[in-house]
């Protein structure tokens, strides 16, 4: 349960990040490049979850399931 929790805090981080640069973008008249740093890191948070599923699934803390079946 507790990796679930930790997958779904990393899905609504990238969320947020999304929604605060898309402000930023639209809002932001200052050279202070925070659409970018949003961008940065929402890609850095994206690998993080990445990599956080491909090591629990290699720990055994999450399991595949077919859903066709």
């Amino acid at each position: 349960m507790f990796v679930k929790l930790i997958i779904i805090l990393l899905l609504v981080a990238i969320v947020l990040s999304l929604f605060s640069s898309a402000f930023f973008l639209v809002k932001d008249d200052s050279s202070r490049r925070r659409t970018l740093t949003g961008l940065k890191l929402r890609v850095a948070l994206s690998v993080l979850l990445v990599l956080f599923i491909l090591l629990s699934y290699h720990f055994g803390w999450i399991q595949p399931h077919g859903v066709g079946r």
